[in-house]
């Protein structure tokens, strides 16, 4: 089976498998991964999703659910939280206390347990302010990357929840992970190595970084990220962007930052 399937369970490894939600659109792709993982004895739900009935009686239909992990507050990953909750009884946790429900916040390093596996927390900041990452180290590694890395095209980094330097970081992060881990991401198909993927995001944003600096040194220091995103983003669907015009000004923080 493979990517995109609605409303079908998709193994993935041989302890994690993904409902992708029926959300699709430019910012989510062909819609929101919910993953599972573990076994019976202790199966986890990383990031509900949007708030879809449907959706979320599939995911609970896999049960029982020990734990639900978010990777982040956006809605298209935690509109469903509520409801999920109703349906599993789980207790929910997440970087942001306001996001926790009967359970403690989740703390850098520290590994949760998923039955089979271990789910060691990486606080990867950048996306949002609470973005974070889950790493599994098995036999078959990966990383569950919610919006960190995605599996098809690049991550928004929206000013002012978005910060530029806090997400190179992250990918720095990502890139000093072994060779050959896989990429479990939030929306898109799954990838074969995180490192990989973490090294070209890199280069795209000092490609991007770069033509920013070439638009402000051609339009004047007064430029409005508007009028950035017509240059740069010239080549984009047209519907992102108002989430470009974010990017934006999230890339021009980082330039007065770094100056």
């Amino acid at each position: 089976m493979e990517h995109p399937a609605y409303a079908t369970l998709r193994p993935v490894t041989p302890y994690a498998s993904v409902l992708l939600a029926q959300n699709p659109s430019p910012m989510t792709l062909d819609g929101t991964n919910t993953w599972l993982v573990g076994d019976a004895a202790g199966r986890v739900v990383i990031d509900p999703g949007p708030n879809d009935a449907e959706h979320l009686r599939l995911v609970a239909d896999h049960g029982p659910v020990s734990l639900v992990l978010l990777t982040h507050h956006h809605p298209d990953h935690t509109d469903g939280v509520e409801q999920f909750v109703e349906l599993t009884g789980a207790p929910v946790r997440a970087l942001d206390p306001a996001l926790c429900r009967g359970a403690e916040p989740l703390q850098d390093g520290e590994v949760v347990d998923a039955g089979s596996v271990g789910l060691r927390v990486l606080a990867t900041p950048g996306h949002t302010a609470d973005s974070v990452c889950f790493a599994v180290d098995h036999d078959e590694p990966a990383v569950f990357t919610g919006d960190s890395v995605l599996g098809r095209g690049t991550t928004v980094v929206a000013h002012p929840d978005g910060h530029l330097a806090s997400y190179l970081d992250s990918l720095r992060r990502l890139a000093d992970l072994p060779e050959g881990v896989r990429v479990l991401p939030g929306h898109g198909p799954d990838l074969p190595d995180v490192r990989a993927i973490a090294e070209h995001y890199l280069q795209h944003r000092r490609q991007r970084l770069e033509q920013v600096r070439e638009a402000l040194a051609e339009l004047g220091p007064d430029v409005t990220p508007r009028q950035v995103v017509e240059v740069v983003y010239a080549d984009v669907d047209r519907s992102v962007w108002p989430a470009a015009d974010l990017t934006v000004q999230a890339q021009l923080t980082y330039l007065r930052e770094a100056s």
